[in-house]
């Protein structure tokens, strides 16, 4: 059986998505097979592999770091929030079910045995596979039905390293505590920190880190510094900063403002990174119509419940917003649920099961919500240039016959649909659009000529390989991951003394 390694974390966000991605670049740079794993993922995040398959937009990112192919085996369960207490869950690619939270626990048995069966298969094939925790290792509220961090590692006899992200205040109680809380069987895997997203002088830190290991046993493997500019495939879009900044300064005379809705099931938001990464243009998500006022470009993303997110923008103001921006002839773009909201109507008896409500009116386009999901990976030319994208929706739009076309959508005016996902990462494409984005509006704007998306996600991946080879102990590393935890380490109080 070959290597492996859990990257737990004492909080979400903590960094693990990112730290797992460093430790695959890395080793992916010393010749080796890697393979990431994340046994459990809840985001709307999401991307469709080659072979039809939905998983988490995290894991497809770690894959692009391990330089190989990304598959469902790397996220045999994935969960999308779609209300306050209702998840989809997304079985080795497939829409399974709809649950809420208590209904989900007792499916969790049957999910550990696909959990395992697909670490094992990975563990077959590469020589190296760096899984992902969820969350935080020591819910102890949750720990009986655990798949996706101390039950996997147990089941799997993964040893386990503990990240923390120093920025959030309290890092040493927080590495102590999640230890400590734990039953013996799972201290026992626990095998070493990383301190996470640390700002000034290291040796600051050198006198709390020889106490933490005093105490606990365990060293801590690095000390990564806090790195901006990253914008790799968050799973949360709580991690979206609301104001944006600009990737360089514009190429022409004028930036370029966009305009997103931050719904409140915002999905597959990474389709704006492409935008953000253009010299001069400045994305910024929105929550009220006056911040509209400046917007040459507004977007409507994805969501995973289009009809509620509808009935947000409407109870916001940001509807009618949107549409006064586009009888005024300003650019408006809709993706995949954004699209639908363009509609005329859309009938919806699947997600929010209401029936049939008015849309925003601006295309010529119906919507109808199919029990099954679309998944896809379509490809096809728009404004002249070639388009390649990925599509995951059970709303299917009709468009009328006198439409003009747009991908699989329409355009009318200065509004555009598409259900896919990911055009926007299509250089020429996203150059002609944002060219006539500028025509239209009228801005002084010039698309830079030789952005290239794929090598600017290619340089942040790079960065994160270098954060690993050059902060963390690769060696130490290394070894857990040959030879596992070691089986000398302390059991510390209270979960010491559990039964």
């Amino acid at each position: 059986m070959s290597g492996a390694l859990l990257v737990a974390g004492t909080t979400s966000d903590a960094g693990k998505s990112i730290v797992t991605a460093g430790i695959c670049r890395w080793l992916a740079r010393q010749g080796i097979s890697v393979a990431p794993f994340k046994a459990q993922n809840m985001s709307n995040n999401s991307m469709v592999t080659l072979d039809g398959a939905e998983i988490g937009r995290a894991q497809v990112m770690q894959a692009a770091a391990a330089r190989v192919e990304p598959e469902a085996a790397m996220n045999p369960v994935l969960l999308k929030p779609g209300g306050e207490d209702s998840s989809q869950v997304v079985l080795l690619g497939r829409a399974v079910a709809d649950v809420t939270a208590l209904s989900y626990r007792p499916m969790k048995a049957a999910l550990l045995e696909q959990v395992l069966a697909s670490l094992a298969d990975l563990r077959s094939r590469f020589d190296v596979v760096v899984c992902e925790g969820a969350g935080s290792p020591t819910e102890i509220n949750l720990r009986a039905d655990d798949i996706a961090n101390m039950g996997l590692a147990t089941a799997a006899e993964l040893p386990v390293l503990v990240v923390g992200d120093i920025d959030r205040g309290g890092l040493f109680p927080a590495l102590f505590g999640t230890v400590a809380l734990m039953p013996p069987a799972d201290q026992r895997l626990v095998a070493g920190f990383l301190v996470n997203k640390f700002r000034g002088d290291a040796r600051l830190l050198e006198p709390g880190l020889v106490e933490l290991e005093r105490l606990t046993g365990r060293p801590t493997l690095g000390v990564l510094p806090w790195l901006g500019g990253l914008e790799l495939d968050v799973e949360d879009s709580l991690g979206i900063p609301a104001g944006g900044t600009l990737a360089a300064p514009p190429h022409g005379e004028d930036v370029l403002r966009v305009a997103v809705a931050r719904l409140p099931r915002l999905s597959n938001f990474t389709d704006l990174d492409a935008l953000a990464a253009e010299p001069g243009v400045l994305v910024r998500y929105v929550t009220r119509p006056e911040e509209l006022g400046d917007a040459d470009l507004v977007v409507l993303p994805g969501t995973r419940s289009t009809v509620r997110d509808l009935a947000w923008l409407r109870e916001t103001g940001l509807a009618g917003a949107v549409q006064r921006h586009a009888a005024a002839g300003g650019p408006v773009l809709g993706i995949c649920g954004g699209h639908q909201m363009l509609a005329r109507t859309i009938t919806d008896d699947v997600e929010s099961r209401v029936g049939t409500v008015a849309g925003l009116g601006l295309l010529p386009t119906d919507v109808r919500f199919a029990s099954e999901k679309t998944l896809g990976r379509p490809s096809g030319t728009a404004l002249g240039e070639p388009v390649q994208g990925y599509e995951i929706h059970h709303g299917v739009v009709t468009v009328d016959d006198t439409a003009e076309p747009f991908l699989d959508g329409a355009r009318a005016g200065s509004v555009a649909g598409t259900t896919w996902h990911g055009a926007l990462e299509n250089d020429g494409f996203r150059r002609a659009f944002l060219t006539e984005v500028a025509r239209t509006t009228g801005r002084r704007f010039v698309p830079a000529p030789d952005t290239d998306f794929a090598a600017v996600r290619e340089a942040r991946l790079d960065r994160l390989g270098d954060l690993v080879a050059e902060h963390a102990d690769t060696a130490a590393l290394w070894r857990l991951i040959e030879t596992g935890a070691p089986p000398d380490l302390p059991l510390l109080p209270p979960g010491s003394a559990a039964s």
